[in-house]
């Protein structure tokens, strides 16, 4: 899909498509990495150093393959003289594309799950889950749910950009709101964080949201017409 978005944003789709390998390769060093730190005490402290590498084991975090995605990009951009903003237009929608399988596959292994809630479309894990078999919000399947409304969104936003990084911008802004509000539902988290009023998850969607509306405002944006029309 990011291919096909290339031309729209005057590159190519060949030039897309071959980013892909540093995207795989930052988002998996990135999500490890984050999740390596967030719980070294809990599952790797005690335990040989090579354990760090058996991802099967354990698991990844999406805002740490966020960051390394974005260090990727940087650098595939500076090595091929790519125009920085303009190419994470073009991948902005994908990432939420991504996601909502990305999530499906925590559904599917049982992570990121949810408080226990007596709502009719509450989920059931097998009684050997950490949630021992109890009724449980399905955290997974809103964040895929509204990931996928978020990807038709920057979809739509990105024939009507007005400036190079307004798509991505829009991307870190909508997705901290998406993710904080997920994270009210969550019930896997044994540390909170700000004086235990936010999940690890809340707290770093503060952060990009804060970096997407700097990027909003500060990113070089064209003049309008009005305005051009002054200056001649």
């Amino acid at each position: 899909m990011a291919g096909k978005r290339a031309p729209g944003a005057g590159l190519t789709a060949e030039a897309v498509m071959n980013i892909a390998p540093w995207i795989i390769a930052g988002a998996i060093i990135g999500a490890r990495t984050l999740y390596v730190l967030s719980y070294w005490k809990q599952d790797f402290a005690d335990k040989p150093f090579w354990e760090i590498f058996m991802v099967r084991r354990s698991g990844l975090v999406f805002y740490g393959g966020l960051v390394g995605s974005c260090i990727a990009t940087i650098l595939y951009c500076r090595i091929k003289v790519l125009p920085l903003w303009r190419m994470a237009d073009v991948i902005s929608p994908s990432i939420a594309l991504g996601h909502v399988f990305g999530r499906i596959g925590c559904l599917m292994t049982g992570c990121c799950y949810g408080r226990p809630t007596d709502l009719p479309w509450a989920i059931r894990f097998p009684s050997d889950h950490w949630t021992q078999g109890a009724a449980v919000h399905p955290t997974q399947v809103y964040e895929s749910l509204l990931n996928l409304a978020l990807y038709l969104g920057l979809a739509a936003l990105f024939k009507r950009r007005r400036f190079d990084g307004q798509v991505f911008a829009t991307y870190l802004i909508g997705y901290a709101f998406l993710r904080g509000f997920v994270e009210m539902f969550r019930g896997d988290y044994q540390v909170h964080y700000l004086g235990g009023i936010a999940t690890p998850g809340q707290a770093v969607s503060i952060g990009i949201l804060l970096i997407g509306l700097a990027l909003w405002w500060c990113l070089p944006k064209p003049a309008s017409p009005a305005a051009q029309t002054a200056a001649v």
